[in-house]
């Protein structure tokens, strides 16, 4: 069941989203949670800043880990103005956060020309038959510096 306080984080995601746009900044904003307080929030600013990576998720998830001093967001919930392209929910899975809250889907996304369907197409795709062509290369070369991973007893695992 969603509760007010819920509501509450998801309106301050909203209201971020809408800033952002007066701001210069595309109509995305987030919001993370842990133990009932936002601990960071985000903004989209890729044209602002001119970073591709500047969404609004990866900005919140940049913060709440420097702010929290742990790359490992667990128990933490996130709550996004918008449902989150591919490489915010990568973000977010790689940050462990517990829960994803979103207003917006990806489909009214698509319908303000912000459609990442072909991303997602993408990815069910071999490497070579991908729009940007991707190729291995040194392979057996590049393995040694994950066999050096995988040896090292003092490594932090993420």
């Amino acid at each position: 069941m969603i509760t007010e306080q819920q509501k509450m984080w998801m309106r301050e995601a909203i209201a971020l989203s809408s800033r952002n746009v007066d701001n210069g900044g595309g109509p995305f904003g987030a919001v993370i949670v842990k133990d009932g307080k936002i601990v960071a929030h985000g903004a989209n600013r890729v044209t602002a800043d001119n970073d591709p990576t500047a969404h609004a998720e990866v900005n919140a998830i940049r913060m709440a880990a420097t702010k929290l001093g742990t790359f490992d967001l667990s128990g933490c919930e996130i709550y996004t103005s918008c449902e989150p392209c591919p490489m915010c929910l990568s973000a977010i899975y790689w940050a462990h956060i517990d829960r994803i809250y979103y207003g917006n889907t990806q489909y009214d996304a698509k319908a303000i020309n912000f459609d990442d369907s072909f991303i997602y197409n993408e990815l069910s795709l071999a490497p070579q038959h991908r729009n940007i062509p991707a190729e291995r290369l040194l392979g057996e070369e590049a393995i040694a510096t994950f066999n050096k991973w995988r040896d090292k007893d003092d490594k932090i695992e993420y």
